[in-house]
């Protein structure tokens, strides 16, 4: 058909010169921004999926940042409770020093001056280590949240403890030791108790328990109480006069008496009494049983370290002894009057400690309170200027340690977790990533071949279009006649 009014050829020409025009203009936008889709009408499915996709990665990268600040807090924490270690294992060092006979008080005031100062430093260390303004470890941080996952609630908590001296130190329960009998018979009611520590566990007590055999009973539910116990016997002895005296010392050595002979001056004095603390001494490896004179150097004091009972004796002709127990605190008990063929025994006590605080429950022995709660001993009551305070200040060092390495350890143990947590971030981000990018990213090798057709269709439909618009010059002809 000869028309020039439309064109249809020119027509089809165009449009499908507009078509690889359009897609040689997609192709050229994908291969310069490195993206398959630059729009919605690119892709609409795909533009949400990988929308969801950025969301996610963006909140992982977020995510691992944080973390790695929580392992840069942690450190800084746990750099300071390691200095707080350090000087604790100084102040146990000097109580170690001061509990030496050869310390005169000059000597012992001397350590515990340097003892004080060391533990002002250990509390101004609690008080002044922050992380970004937020105080660490004296006891204003409490629980702390970090956000390690790109959705809500992916969190790790960390807490931290109170650690000024005034807060720490050894939670100590101690029995009372059990009046000193004129008998063999031991003091103990049959019965249990609760032993409420890290869980609750119940300690049982027989007739026969001496504190030595209680406390190896606590110490068997130590795993589960978290509390250890100590067993003691100290016995303050009394002579009646100067003269001879022979005792039978039975402790250690059950079953097997050791004789012990000494003769007292006639004054009851360091000299008076001489011999008699070196006859106990000179039969200790058999008893257990050592001998000191007491603070004002007028009688003795027996002590059998393991906390076996103590049983005497008296095999003298007329000579009197007086016997009683002595309590955790240096009390001396009910005493227990020993003449010519009588016997006594004295209990020892238990003392029973931990790092937190425990509690003693319901009770059927006499020797354990009902409803008695830990007394805490803290750091800052440390006092090594005498013997005593330098063996009490051990205990309190030894659960202040433990206690501050208790802390370290969960402090490495979130620091690992939190590296952990970075690790998994990291890979989780790059599959995401990888993911995104089949998805949104640009095949460079197809598109630059769909660039190369839009390119060859868009120089052929220009030289068609050209063609068909000079189809209509053949009416001409028809024209001429």
């Amino acid at each position: 058909m000869s028309v020039i009014n439309t064109n249809i050829s020119s027509l089809n020409a165009q449009r499908n010169l507009t078509t690889s025009g359009s897609a040689l203009a997609t192709s050229l936008q994908r291969l310069s921004s490195g993206l398959r889709i630059n729009s919605a009408k690119d892709d609409a499915a795909g533009l949400a999926i990988s929308e969801r996709f950025t969301s996610q990665i963006r909140g992982l990268d977020q995510a691992k940042r944080n973390a790695n600040d929580g392992v840069s807090m942690l450190q800084t924490a746990e750099g300071s409770l390691q200095s707080t270690g350090n000087i604790l294992q100084r102040v146990r060092e000097l109580a170690v020093q001061s509990s030496n006979a050869t310390n005169s008080a000059g000597d012992r005031k001397a350590i515990q001056a340097e003892v004080g100062q060391l533990l002002s430093e250990a509390d101004r260390i609690a008080q002044t280590s922050e992380f970004n303004g937020l105080k660490l470890l004296d006891g204003s941080f409490g629980t702390a949240t970090f956000q390690v996952g790109a959705n809500a609630g992916q969190t790790i908590q960390a807490t931290t403890a109170n650690f000024r001296t005034n807060n720490y130190g050894n939670n100590e329960v101690s029995t009372t030791a059990p009046a000193t009998l004129a008998t063999t018979a031991t003091a103990y009611s049959v019965g249990s108790f609760a032993l409420q520590g890290l869980a609750t566990s119940s300690i049982a007590v027989a007739a026969t328990d001496t504190a030595q055999t209680l406390a190896s009973t606590i110490n068997g539910a130590s795993a589960t109480t978290g509390v250890t116990a100590s067993a003691k016997t100290e016995e303050a002895i009394t002579l009646a006069a100067a003269g001879v005296y022979s005792l039978a010392v039975t402790s250690d050595n059950t079953g097997t008496p050791a004789n012990v002979t000494f003769t007292v001056g006639a004054a009851l004095n360091a000299s008076g009494l001489a011999s008699a603390v070196s006859a106990f001494n000179d039969v200790s490896s058999k008893t257990g049983v050592t001998a000191k004179l007491n603070d004002t150097n007028n009688g003795l004091i027996l002590t059998n370290a393991a906390g076996n009972n103590i049983t005497l004796a008296n095999n003298s002709a007329s000579a009197s002894v007086t016997a009683a127990s002595i309590n955790a605190a240096g009390a001396v008990g009910t005493t227990a009057s020993v003449i010519t063929g009588a016997t006594s025994t004295s209990m020892g006590y238990v003392s029973m400690n931990s790092d937190k605080g425990f509690s003693i429950g319901s009770s059927g022995s006499n020797a354990v309170g009902t409803g008695v709660a830990a007394t805490l001993n803290t750091v800052s009551g440390i006092d090594v200027s005498t013997a005593k305070g330098s063996a009490d200040a051990l205990k309190i060092l030894d659960s202040a340690l433990a206690n501050v390495n208790s802390q370290r350890a969960s402090f490495g143990a979130l620091q690992s977790r939190f590296e952990t947590a970075v690790t998994n971030l990291q890979s989780t981000s790059e599959n995401l990533s990888a993911s995104r990018s089949r998805i949104q990213d640009t095949d460079f090798a197809s598109e630059t071949a769909k660039l190369t057709r839009g390119q060859i269709l868009q120089q052929a439909g220009t030289a068609m279009l050209a063609q068909a618009n000079s189809l209509p010059n053949g009416v001409l002809s028809l024209l001429r006649g």
